[in-house]
């Protein structure tokens, strides 16, 4: 029994295979890319959303701690005689 020989010629079924899996994986590392790429565009974008929401109710607290001091301050004094 004789072991196929590593150099015997490509044959036209082989060549076929061999475009077919190199197709398939450049479609794959595309894919992967874009899916990479839209994936950080979403990050961004929920990180931008995340300071956006916490800038707000920060300024919204600072606000409400302003006015309740604003208040205290302008509220007469009880003295008790």
């Amino acid at each position: 029994m004789l072991l196929p020989s590593p150099l015997c010629p490509l044959t036209a079924a082989r060549i076929a295979g061999l475009q077919a899996t190199v197709v398939l994986l450049l479609t794959l590392l595309i894919k992967a890319r874009v899916q990479i790429k839209a994936a950080s565009a979403l990050g961004l974008f929920l990180l931008a959303l995340q300071t956006l929401v916490f800038l707000a109710a920060a300024g919204g607290l600072g606000l409400v701690a302003l006015g309740g001091l604003g208040l205290a301050l302008t509220r007469p004094r009880r003295t008790t005689d």
